[in-house]
Formats: C-alpha cells, structure tokens, sequence
C-alpha cells in the first residue's frame, strides 16, 4: 500500500514550531474554544462571523460543490453550504478507507450533517473517482501568510486530498482554496513550503478577506515519487494508472 512519506526534517520542524507558537497564543489569549487547540486545526472564536464572511463571496455563491475539511472551525462553514443546497465532500480522517470521501448533501438534514459526527450518519461514503467536480475547496489551517503559505496540523493529509481531486481532474488549477481562521492564525513570517504543499488563494477571519500573493504553484496532481505505503485508495489509483 501507498502512502506519502512523513519528512521529519527541519522543513517538519519549522512547521511544528509555527504550530506550537499559534497553539499556545490562542489558549492564552482566550482565543481557542473547545476542544483545545493542541494538535488539531484550532477551534476560534467568531469563527461562525468568518464562515459568514465567505458566503458574501462570488466564489462561494458560484460553487455548487464543495471540498471541505471535517475539522470544528469549518463546522459553520458546512452548515451554510447544506443550508444553500450545495454538495459537500469531506475527507474520511487519515484517508484509511477506499471509500475515502464522504458526500453529504440535504438542506432538511443540515445542522445535524454540519458536525463531523453527522456526516459520518447522514452522508454517503464515495471513492474519489464518483464525486463530481469540485468548484471550491475549504482547507483548515493552524497558520498562513499573505503569500499563499499555510500550516496544518500535521500529517499532510490535506495535501493527499487535493493531489488525489487533482490527479482525477476533479479539480484543477484554477479551483479556488480558501482556509477560515482568526486574525491571530495570519502571520508574517515566512513559512516552509514543499512541491506537495497546497497554498491558499484566499484567506477568510473575522474581520476580512485577503487574497493572497499566490507566490507558490499548486500541485499538479499526486507525487508518486515521494510514496511509501498504508493509503488503500492511492493503491488502487496508481493500478488504475497502469
């Protein structure tokens, strides 16, 4: 089986100190809600005023069909695309299944369906190649800069997803990302980014909106060089190839 290496090297380890630094300042500055924000996309609060923030947008009153992570913040997020009749594709944690998305879709379902626990209940599990084509993706991220960059939790799932969408042509380089955070998650310095790296288009808080510098490309599709095992869908994907 095939999985994307994990590169613990000071790449990694900048990045975990980023992480660190954002996990500590929201707890102290009573920014972070429940659950603690310690290894996971950080919860925040008005993150529901952030996800209002981007319905006003063109991009997401264009998008019939979105990609959305399945983390807390995002929560509102969901929920207003379920409210508007819009299509949700949401990742099965670790892609460990074949089936590895789950589609959810329902206005009468929506507040329930919103919550990850709903989705697993209420939605449908589907491999990537049965999903339809995706005109917005919603990343979570512990921090990001004005140039594109962005922080997860870890692991580099995120990134699979999107290289999987891409590899299928479900997405493709002009499929807008945009990530949800608190102002304090926007950050000046410079962030470490790899090939496989997927930078944000837009930046959603509170307060604002920001359109990134796009200093970075995005992946063209699934590294397979950089492959190693335990992913049952890129398995099946790369004897699809063949």
């Amino acid at each position: 089986m095939l999985i994307y290496k994990v590169f613990w090297d000071i790449h990694s380890m900048d990045k975990q100190t980023i992480r660190e630094r954002i996990w500590k300042k929201m707890e102290e500055k009573g920014i972070s809600t429940f659950p603690p924000p310690y290894g996971r996309i950080p919860n925040f609060i008005n993150a529901d005023v952030a996800a209002e923030r981007l319905r006003s947008m063109e991009i997401w009153k264009k998008a019939r069909v979105i990609k959305c992570n399945p983390d807390s913040p995002q929560k509102f997020v969901r929920l207003a695309a379920l409210q508007e009749g819009k299509t949700i594709y949401m990742a099965v944690p670790r892609l460990k299944k074949e089936k590895c998305f789950i589609e959810i879709h329902g206005k009468a379902i929506a507040r329930q369906a919103s919550t990850i626990r709903g989705a697993f209940r209420y939605g449908k599990p589907v491999y990537p190649w049965e999903m339809k084509k995706v005109d917005l993706v919603v990343a979570g991220s512990v921090a990001v800069n004005k140039k594109g960059a962005r922080v997860g939790k870890g692991g580099g799932y995120s990134d699979i997803e999107y290289a999987i969408a891409r590899e299928i042509e479900i997405i493709n380089e002009e499929t807008p990302v945009v990530t949800t955070v608190h102002d304090i998650q926007v950050i000046d310095e410079e962030i470490p980014m790899k090939e496989h790296d997927v930078p944000i288009d837009y930046i959603i808080t509170p307060t604002r909106i920001v359109e990134t510098e796009r200093a970075y490309e995005k992946p063209k599709g699934i590294i397979w060089e950089i492959l190693d095992k335990e992913l049952p869908v890129l398995e099946i994907l790369k004897k699809r190839k063949k």
